[in-house]
């Protein structure tokens, strides 16, 4: 297990560090690194007590460590001390409001670095307006008894937190992205956002994951949705890059009345069902407001159901600091009375798993089943997606016999949902992880630069 050192400034000595007995570490260090900023300094080892790095205080400002003093790994290289990782978590949406600089979702991000200590990173927020390119520094938002501004290296690696597709095509962002990556060659991790059709296609590939997915087609015909109907008595038309529910259609054909429904939410959150005498007429109906080249068809599946409603569960996995998949959070997701899906802003209820009632399925294995099943699917989805993935949020269903179906793959998961009580332990374990998957990346560039920038 990695040891964490906190950092102690000394002002009575200069360009100095100091290091505990136990670190053990070379006697030919001649540098010392924060972030990209190097430095030469005199690096020793002192017969002091505790996990502390004595630092003298003009090598803390020559380095750029912020005041915050973090907690943090060493590693060596060659003649390199390095300290660190220092993390940069990469977003935009930034506010004017000192006590929301991120607008609405200030408080994920609060949340989000509060963990820093314990994973043993120091992690800041900043945006392509906060670089400063000539320098090679960053005036980067931390969070330590309030939010505060400090220059700072560029980072050892980046997280990316882009909040929306739009938001990535900027060129401005994209320039950034290469310019650190490439130029810099900066780790950077959970870039993009998937594509629901792309992601299918993708694992379609692997004969032991394909078991896991629903029927999926684009919305090319009316043909397809005619006959998708027919085998499976219930389907979904939604949007390719659709999130939290928006824009999702159930379509159910009764055969008794031999008419046609669809449960859909309006954008004013009004939940509607409707009833056509045709097919022709509902899909009319869908189609009047939105391009058929941005939907997909998707085979509709009886779920498991508790409290005599259908239920899906969210499960989160995450990267470690060995670089290997966990599964660090699983919440059950109950649909809303008359709600096409089990999403929260629909109506849906969460629960742990432990409180589902009248669930015939031992509860234990049911977590066995998902757990296995993420992590499977977790693995395949990163064997062919370009880029460094830290973190996935699934949307996994279990149909009346036990049979697992992937629904969604999200690569910038959110927590929200782990918020209940009940899930607080899985809430902070995965904002936990997906800093300490820095660790991972920070070591491998360091030592094996070659496995990062393949």
């Amino acid at each position: 297990m990695k040891k964490l050192y906190s950092i102690e400034v000394i002002n009575d000595c200069t360009n100095t560090i100091y290091l505990p007995a136990d670190a053990s570490i070379p006697s030919n260090l001649k540098r010392a690194a924060f972030g990209t900023m190097k430095v030469e300094a005199f690096i020793a080892v002192q017969k002091f007590g505790g996990n502390v790095i004595r630092i003298s205080e003009d090598l803390i400002q020559a380095l750029k460590i912020p005041p915050t003093l973090p907690i943090l790994h060493v590693f060596y290289d060659k003649d390199v001390l390095y300290i660190g990782p220092l993390v940069g978590i990469f977003t935009s949406g930034f506010s004017s409001v000192e006590v929301k600089p991120i607008g609405e979702r200030t408080i994920i991000f609060s949340k989000l670095l509060a963990v820093q200590n314990t994973a043993g990173v120091t992690a800041f927020l900043f945006g392509a307006q906060h670089i400063d390119w000539d320098k090679g520094t960053i005036n980067g938002l931390f969070y330590h008894d309030g939010w505060k501004r400090f220059e700072v290296p560029f980072p050892d690696v980046i997280y990316d937190r882009i909040p929306n597709r739009r938001t990535e095509s900027l060129p401005k962002i994209k320039k950034v992205k290469y310019r650190l990556q490439q130029e810099y060659m900066i780790p950077w991790y959970n870039p993009g956002f998937f594509n629901k059709l792309d992601i299918y296609e993708r694992l379609l590939q692997e004969n032991s994951i394909a078991d896991f997915l629903p029927e999926t087609l684009p919305f090319t015909s009316f043909s397809v949705v005619e006959r998708m109907l027919s085998n499976y008595g219930h389907i979904y038309i939604k949007p390719k890059n659709g999130s939290l529910g928006k824009g999702i259609y159930q379509v159910i054909y009764n055969k008794k009345d031999e008419n046609y429904y669809t449960r859909f939410k309006e954008p004013s959150g009004e939940k509607r069902l409707l009833k056509f005498d045709t097919l022709e007429k509902l899909i009319q109906h869908i189609t009047a407001k939105t391009n058929i080249n941005n939907l997909l068809v998707q085979q509709g599946i009886h779920l498991m159901r508790s409290e005599k409603k259908p239920i899906d569960f969210r499960v989160h996995t995450n990267k470690n600091k060995q670089g290997k998949w966990e599964v660090t959070a699983i919440a059950a997701k109950i649909a809303g009375a008359g709600s096409a899906t089990t999403h929260m802003n629909s109506g849906g209820i969460v629960k742990s798993i432990d409180e589902l009632l009248d669930v015939d399925k031992d509860k234990e294995q049911l977590k066995e089943k998902l757990i296995n099943s993420a992590l499977r699917i977790s693995k395949t989805l990163e064997k062919y997606t370009e880029g460094t993935i830290g973190e996935i949020g699934f949307d996994i269903g279990v149909d009346r016999k036990g049979r697992v179906w992937l629904f969604e793959a999200n690569s910038k998961p959110g927590r929200s949902i782990f918020k209940h009580s009940s899930l607080k332990k899985g809430d902070l374990l995965t904002r936990r992880m997906s800093l300490e998957y820095a660790i991972y990346l920070y070591e491998q560039s360091i030592k094996k630069p070659e496995d990062i920038f393949k």
